[in-house]
């Protein structure tokens, strides 16, 4: 077993030992910063996406089989 791991299951293992008003906190707060983490991730790929429309490397087709060649 790697470390990683262990950590996860120890992780895990100490979380399920606390009370349920701090599960509840600690799952709220992941919630959140999930949420955060998405919200940055669109914001990226918006940037990205505004980048390459300026550059021109921006491509559009409603063709599907150039959409999967696309991709």
């Amino acid at each position: 077993m790697n470390t990683k791991q262990i950590q996860f299951s120890e992780i895990v293992e100490n979380i399920y030992g606390l009370p349920l008003d701090v599960k509840r906190e600690l799952m709220n707060l992941l919630e959140h910063n999930i949420a955060e983490e998405r919200r940055n991730e669109i914001a990226d790929n918006l940037s990205l996406s505004k980048k390459e429309e300026s550059d021109g490397s921006l491509k559009f087709s409603s063709k599907m089989d150039e959409l999967k060649r696309m991709i």
